[in-house]
């Protein structure tokens, strides 16, 4: 959601705030602010809207220090505003905090500290952090005062470790106490902080971009961990309280890749490095004509019983990833013959599901911090199954607590609607069926390699489809306006027509769903009239007359439509408009039937005046519930 940063060194603090807050934009906000201290006092200025404001507010000031700490929020309690922006500080205001996540028992919390004659300023939950640390620190009730640190280990650590204890929820915070010059506190539980290691300095964000700038040298904090970061070194200390020596990663991608390159947005520049992204992502798989995974030894992987012996395959994830695993049930289905079951995260950690002894579960999320994602991963794994994991981030949360992962090398992707992260996830469960497919015996020898050769083709035919945007930009701009969209296909079509409509409804706020197509009569014919617009997704050739049908009862009810198809196609007499794709095997159709509809979306969003690339009410990693 949100996203914090913070920084000590020699530099001036407000200005690298600022700078990493701008980073971490695209996470998506509703208000700013930063604290900085300096000699002994903690200046705070936070404003609603977008960071232009808070810079406003910073130009009447000059605000000195080397020590500070950064947010940019959505809203969650209490509604946008100055007040309710972070960060917060305690009744004195010596102490100051930011806080991604959610602290789900704030309000008993709230009321205990009101009976100690602490008064709230705002109405988050976060504030109660502030309070708390004041409250265990002081050693007394919240009364302002602020003792000195004593004898043995500093009461500052201490404190935040007891308010630690008493907090139900998620959390990534980054604490600064104006009797600590010298340090800033960290903690994360359930949502990602990253510590970034610079010369004579070093920061903490919630996510890689930010960091960048000074430094490819990170460190990924874990579960339960605290961090004291000092100008020349870093502390962790683990959720036992013992210390942590961790090696630093390094960064291999720099700056330039999370910056927007001449496109008007990340979200077209990510359109666009899609032929790239899956070249990237399926090349290092390929070798000697086969489907080869370095990131693990998949011969060793249970193969008797995950692989040879498996009964069935379960996937859960969330949004576009489910979506990515609605199209891997498709696939595996037809190439592996096995049954798949998937399920949405957030339903499955609560569902109480029934494990199979020989399932093997696979859980998609771009960031690796998606929070109802991790809590079905956790469930699944207590339940016994092994777990394969497909994400983007190196050392993300999930990365690093799945038994095996296979990552998207899509890098970073900034925009908060996703576009190649899709694609990506796509190619791996796509190599992912291939191989399980050949090692059950259930495609010969040359039908695997023909796929794999298929398969390689689909950079380039990405990169053709993506020649023709203008084509989708003049059709946005005629159909922009509609009140109604519906998205509609069937088997892999369906599954596409998902993403397509989600897109569609993230980015430009027009009210669009999908359904399989041969739904069309249980209900959505209903909604049909002339303001209604039906992007019907036709890639399963076996399947053409079935959706001619469909297309001819939305005519007939006054309801304009499109199809997106194949370049020899029967639609042409019975649509409005076609819009076709390079041909390639009809069940790997996904990876490209999904680029006119992420850039018909785009369009419309911009036919509207939206920011496609900050969506309202969204976030890029959602790691609250």
């Amino acid at each position: 959601m949100c996203g914090i940063t913070g920084y000590i060194g020699d530099s001036q603090a407000a200005p690298v705030l600022l700078g990493a807050l701008k980073k971490l934009e695209y996470r998506g906000y509703d208000s700013a602010g930063i604290a900085v201290l300096d000699e002994g006092t903690i200046t705070v200025r936070k404003a609603k809207g977008p960071l232009s404001a808070l810079e406003e507010k910073l130009a009447d000031a000059v605000i000195t220090g080397s020590l500070g700490i950064g947010h940019t929020r959505w809203a969650t309690h209490g509604e946008p505003s100055d007040i309710n922006s972070h960060p917060h500080t305690d009744v004195s205001g010596q102490i100051a905090v930011v806080h991604n996540g959610i602290i789900e028992n704030y309000l008993s919390l709230k009321e205990w500290l009101q009976t100690r004659e602490v008064v709230f300023r705002s109405e988050t939950d976060t504030e109660v952090i502030a309070h708390l640390i004041n409250f265990y620190y002081t050693g007394e009730k919240a009364s302002g005062g602020m003792p000195k640190p004593g004898f043995g280990e500093p009461p500052l650590l201490r404190a935040v470790q007891n308010a630690l204890e008493r907090l139900e929820g998620s959390y990534a915070l980054a604490i600064a106490v104006a009797d600590y010059p010298d340090r800033i506190i960290a903690a994360r539980k359930d949502s990602p902080l990253v510590i970034g290691l610079g010369q004579g300095e070093n920061l903490i964000a919630s996510d890689i971009p930010a960091l960048l700038p000074h430094t490819r040298d990170v460190i990924y904090m874990e579960e339960g961990e605290l961090a004291v970061l000092y100008r020349d070194h870093v502390e962790l200390i683990n959720a036992q309280g013992g210390r942590v020596i961790r090696a630093p990663s390094r960064v291999e991608w720099d700056a330039e890749a999370a910056e927007k390159g001449g496109f008007a947005h990340f979200m077209l520049k990510e359109i666009h490095d899609q032929a790239k992204a899956l070249s990237d992502t399926l090349r290092p798989r390929i070798k000697n004509g086969g489907i080869v995974f370095e990131e693990f030894d998949f011969e060793n992987f249970s193969f008797e019983a995950c692989a040879g012996e498996a009964k069935r395959i379960v996937i859960t994830a969330c949004g576009t990833a489910w979506h990515a695993a609605m199209v891997a049930k498709y696939a595996f289905e037809h190439f592996a013959r096995i049954p798949v079951e998937v399920d949405i995260a957030s339903e499955y950690r609560y569902r109480n599901p029934v494990p199979g002894e020989k399932d093997l579960v696979i859980i998609i999320s771009q960031s690796g911090e998606t929070a109802d994602t991790l809590a079905a991963m956790r469930l699944a794994k207590k339940g016994g199954n092994r777990i394969l994991a497909i994400t983007n981030v190196v050392g993300s949360t999930l990365a690093r607590e799945a038994d095996l992962t296979l990552f998207t090398w899509a890098g970073p992707e900034i925009a908060v609607a996703s576009t190649k992260a899709f694609t990506t996830q796509l190619m791996c469960l796509y190599l992912l069926a291939l191989k399980l497919a050949r090692v059950r015996s259930r495609v010969t020898e040359g039908a695997y390699r023909n796929y794999i050769d298929e398969l390689a083709r689909l950079p380039l035919l990405a990169e053709e489809l993506l020649s023709k945007q203008k084509l989708i930009q003049r059709f946005a701009s005629r159909q922009f306006n509609k009140t109604k969209v519906f998205f509609m296909g069937r088997q892999f079509d369906y599954a596409i027509s998902l993403e397509s409509a989600l897109k569609l409804k993230e980015i430009s706020y027009t009210h669009s769903e999908a359904f399989a197509a041969g739904e069309l009569k249980h209900g959505p014919i209903a909604l049909v009239d002339k303001n209604t617009l039906v992007v019907a997704i036709a890639t399963q050739t076996a399947l053409f007359d079935k959706i001619i049908s469909n297309i001819k009862e939305i005519s007939a009810r006054g309801g304009a439509s499109l199809v997106i198809t194949w370049e020899d196609n029967p639609f042409g007499p019975v649509a409005d408009e076609v819009f076709t794709i390079p041909k390639t095997l009809d069940p790997f159709s996904p990876m490209l039937a999904i680029i006119p509809a992420q850039l018909f979306a785009y369009y419309c969003s911009i036919q509207r005046g939206n920011n496609p690339d900050k969506p309202r009410n969204l976030a890029k990693s959602v790691t609250v519930e």
